[in-house]
């Protein structure tokens, strides 16, 4: 188990989850005044990809699928 959550992201990685991280948390965010569902599924996207951004783990390369990044 160790295995899975150790780190499995370069610097590139990180900042793309970074990025989609925050985008995804704005929007969540704006989206919480017209869909409240829709904007807690980004705003909580949105925070699992800064989590994985600031620990340098992704879940799906975890998993055992290729990312590009």
């Amino acid at each position: 188990m160790s295995n899975f959550f150790r780190p499995n992201l370069k610097k590139q990685g990180r900042i793309a989850r970074g990025v989609i991280g925050t985008l995804c948390l704005i929007a969540g965010i704006v989206l919480v005044d017209f869909i409240l569902w829709l904007g807690l599924i980004f705003v909580a996207a949105g925070l699992f990809a800064i989590y994985e951004a600031l620990s340098g783990w992704c879940l799906a390369r975890a998993c055992g699928i290729k990312t590009k990044i």
